[in-house]
């Protein structure tokens, strides 16, 4: 399931991050690179304990907090805390799969990564190249957004960056842990969950079948997450 999560940045707060990330003092983008990634990861990256990484992270874990379509795709347990890339001068990141385990440094806390997501933060049409390109059962879906859009897939899935030959890309990058870790089974709640909320919409939240659909939901949650 891949998922378009759009404005978790409003337009002038996505400007005020990118802004904030160019001044920053980046470093490359290996140092975080596991074994097999590593060959094919050319880009720059901004150090975990950067203050702007920190701040801007912060935020960020705030945006997601209040984006309804977020919560209701990913049903996040755990979320790591935004990291920062960016790619310019024919910079790109090849085919690969993220590590399914990430430690978040400084604590003891391992997260599942169930889903990658990323957060873009430059205007599409200020940069060539740069989509990122995520394998699915129905082919390669390119994806390239909006400063402040956020697509949200399966971590399990082969994915890359297309070279940036014009221009910068800049963008926020992380991994959720879910509660319910199965794809197939998350998608099926984000489905019954979106027709709840039209249903509701039309008939009101106190509809009989608003309610039971509201029950049937919940009780398919209980039955597959793991907390």
């Amino acid at each position: 399931m891949l998922i378009v999560v759009p404005a978790v940045l409003p337009p002038h707060e996505a400007v005020a991050c990118a802004a904030a990330l160019q001044a920053a003092d980046w470093v490359d983008g290996k140092t975080t690179a596991g074994l097999q990634s590593a060959p094919v990861k050319d880009n720059a990256q901004l150090p975990e304990a950067s203050p702007v990484a920190r701040e801007w992270g912060a935020r960020i874990l705030d945006a997601l907090g209040a984006a309804p379509t977020f919560v209701s795709a990913a049903l996040p347990h755990r979320t790591f805390p935004p990291l920062f890339n960016r790619y310019a001068g024919g910079q790109s990141f090849g085919t690969h799969i993220d590590n399914a385990i990430r430690p978040v440094r400084g604590t003891p806390v391992k997260l599942r990564t169930d889903l990658s997501a990323t957060l873009f933060l430059s205007d599409p049409d200020s940069y060539d190249g740069g989509e990122l390109v995520v394998e699915t059962v129905y082919g390669a879906q390119s994806v390239k957004l909006a400063a402040g859009d956020l697509v949200l897939y399966p971590a399990s899935s082969l994915h890359r960056v297309e070279p940036v030959t014009r221009g910068c890309r800049l963008a926020s990058f992380f991994w959720v842990q879910s509660m319910v870790r199965d794809d197939a089974a998350r998608a099926m709640l984000f489905d019954l969950d979106g027709t709840i909320q039209a249903l509701a919409a039309e008939r009101g939240i106190g509809s009989a079948h608003v309610v039971q659909l509201t029950g049937l939901y919940h009780n398919l949650v209980r039955r597959w997450a793991d907390t």
